[in-house]
């Protein structure tokens, strides 16, 4: 046990398990995605100013805290792994109220979000709901080939950084509707990635996701795929960004161009060895791939923030 679990438990006893549940290793990668879209919104000199800060901070935390932690409470209490998840190694055995839990928490955040945008409220709604049919019987649709990967690429791809976006109150352009819809196709080449090490506890399971019905391979195909869609999406929104000095317009597409090489660094590796590797090398082979993730979150903020 990791020196911070044994505090945990010392300051809170069983109850950190529910705290454990939550995932908080994810917290920054996901609060850093919902932010992408509030620093579209504003742009990084707006955010240097506080404008619209107070609801950004807001949205940020029930985005995160409340919706993501409690939809990945919820599936631990319905999955009850015994090997790594995503996010958290060696889970404990799951409370036997986190579903309750979960769900309270994730109502919480959705009575708290009144106090933002109308458009802000829909947002945090749909994934509610997407997160109930995700993870609980009958329903239970990450089980189900390819509903789970659509409703990843929906919630987390999209929805997240739109979530960050329409809690300042400011109406989506053409242009930032098209970055943000990038993002979906984007999630839909890393979600395969992070179940390429669970195949066989998934399948022990009975949950029939995309990536065991395809296999490592095949899902690396599709990662790759969507990769190129996501980008194509990306060049057409710098297309539309009248990026008219060709100073600016350089550096534009180079950063773009540097975060396209972070993806091909990474997929092009991993399918030429995807038959040979064993769950750990997956495993660590995710990892990178979120930090792709990261240089991409990064890359489309100096792009269409400044």
């Amino acid at each position: 046990m990791s020196g911070g679990r044994e505090a945990g438990y010392r300051l809170f006893g069983s109850r950190f398990d529910y705290l454990l549940h939550l995932r908080p290793v994810e917290w920054p990668i996901m609060a850093a995605h919902t932010a992408v879209g509030y620093l579209l919104a504003v742009g990084l000199r707006g955010a240097a100013t506080g404008d619209a800060a107070g609801s950004a901070v807001l949205g940020v935390a029930l985005w995160v805290g409340c919706l993501n932690g409690g939809t990945l409470a919820l599936n631990s209490a319905f999955d009850r792994d015994e090997g790594d998840i995503a996010y958290l190694r060696s889970p404990p055995k799951p409370p036997r109220r986190l579903a309750a839990f979960a769900f309270l928490l994730m109502a919480a955040g959705q009575v708290t979000a009144l106090a933002l945008p109308p458009a802000y409220q829909l947002a945090y709604a749909a994934c509610f709901l997407l997160s109930v049919l995700y993870s609980v019987p009958p329903f239970r649709l990450k089980a189900v080939p390819g509903a789970d990967w659509v409703i990843n690429l929906a919630g987390f791809g999209t929805l997240t950084p739109l979530a960050g976006w329409v809690a300042t109150g400011r109406p989506v352009d053409a242009t930032g509707a098209i970055v943000l819809l990038a993002f979906g196709p984007l999630f839909a080449a890393l979600y395969p990635l992070t179940q390429l090490y669970q195949l066989e506890e998934d399948a022990r399971r009975g949950d029939r996701t995309l990536a065991l019905m395809l296999g490592p391979a095949r899902s690396l195909d599709v990662a790759l795929a969507a990769w190129l869609l996501a980008f194509a999406l990306f060049a057409w929104a710098g297309s539309r960004s009248l990026w008219t000095a060709s100073e600016s317009s350089t550096w534009r597409w180079a950063i773009l161009g540097v975060a396209l090489f972070a993806w091909l660094r990474v997929l092009v590796p991993w399918r030429v060895r995807a038959a040979r590797l064993s769950p750990g090398e997956h495993q660590r082979r995710m990892y990178h791939a979120l930090a792709a993730w990261a240089v991409t979150d990064l890359a489309v903020v100096l792009v269409w923030g400044t």
